[in-house]
């Protein structure tokens, strides 16, 4: 009996050592897996913000660049950008950081999609026609890339450096990424369009003084609109809507965008190319269809860059077709 106790102690000591042997391994390739994951994360967020420092760093200063030559840049950044979101997509997961392979997921999806409407938009935004436009989806994605900066330092970020903690991996914390430099500089349209504009040779809003503009006048087929009453025009084979726009700053605007908008519709846009200081000019907007019955006719002039005062740029109207 003695014997058989002896046995079955030794048999239990070996099976325990068994169990935390197995544990022990199953620990240290769940550590490696999560090593393994922080590592890549950190190698995508390198090449990242490598791509974003010289996209910045063109825009701050593009030396010799031509027009065209920065354009090329531009979509080889946004694919660099879009070559790292699938690889974030791509990544393997353990199990503990799924939560957190979701919002860095996210911020790559905003990233990528920024990116790629910022290269669709240069072209024009370095051009003449509708640059004042494209320059402004320009910006909004600039917004865009600085939120991504934000989910990524204050969920993501914090969700994969507390899993590794968790397990108690040590030394695989994933480092700071920051896509846009000095973020509420380049929020600013005025920044955006004063870069792009040393690139292109245009002043933009580098000419000094105020900068503003104002809805003076609203007429559809010759007959003046009012707002809170309700005007009758007669369509006839055409709705043209023609907008007065003052330029009341103190330089000289170009391509000033106005959009005309029929009960929630799709915006139908017209330009004014030139407006000097003091100027008054008119946008000639056909609305093809013609709307029918009544409708709610919003009018809105693009703000210039570097222009303060809005409230002073748009208007509703109440037309009925007769």
């Amino acid at each position: 009996m003695v014997r058989r106790a002896l046995a079955l102690g030794a048999g239990l000591i070996v099976l325990i050592l068994i169990v935390l042997g197995v544990k022990g391994c199953l620990d240290a390739r769940a550590q490696r897996a999560l090593s393994d994951y922080a590592r890549n994360v950190s190698q995508i967020l390198q090449e990242t913000e490598q791509a974003s420092k010289q996209f910045f760093g063109k825009l701050e200063n593009p030396g010799g660049l031509s027009v065209s030559e920065f354009n090329g840049q531009v979509e080889a950044w946004s694919h660099t950008i879009d070559t790292d979101a699938a690889r974030v997509n791509a990544l393997d997961t353990p199990g503990d950081m799924g939560n957190a392979q979701k919002a860095l997921e996210l911020v790559y999806e905003l990233r990528s999609s920024a990116m790629d409407k910022i290269a669709k938009k240069m072209s024009t935004a370095l051009g003449e026609a509708g640059a004042a436009k494209a320059q402004s989806v320009i910006t909004r994605q600039m917004q865009t890339l600085f939120s991504s900066d934000t989910l990524y330092e204050q969920v993501a970020r914090p969700e994969i450096n507390g899993v590794l903690a968790a397990n108690g991996v040590d030394g695989s914390d994933v480092p700071k990424s920051t896509f846009v430099p000095d973020g509420i500089k380049w929020l600013e349209e005025s920044t955006v369009t004063a870069a792009l504009g040393a690139i292109s040779g245009t002043s933009g809003a580098t000419t000094g003084g105020t900068h503003g503009l104002g809805l003076v006048t609203t007429s559809v087929n010759g007959t003046e609109l009012a707002e809170g009453v309700e005007t009758i025009v007669s369509a006839g084979e055409a709705f043209v809507v023609e907008v007065q726009v003052q330029n009341q700053g103190e330089s000289t605007e170009n391509g000033i965008t106005v959009e005309v908008t029929a009960s929630g519709g799709k915006p139908t846009s017209g330009t004014i190319e030139s407006l000097a200081a003091g100027e008054i000019d008119t946008a000639s907007i056909p609305l093809t269809p013609a709307p029918e019955g009544t409708v709610a006719l919003e009018v809105k002039v693009q703000p210039v860059p570097g222009e303060k005062v809005t409230t002073n740029n748009e208007a509703t109207y109440t037309v009925t077709v007769g």
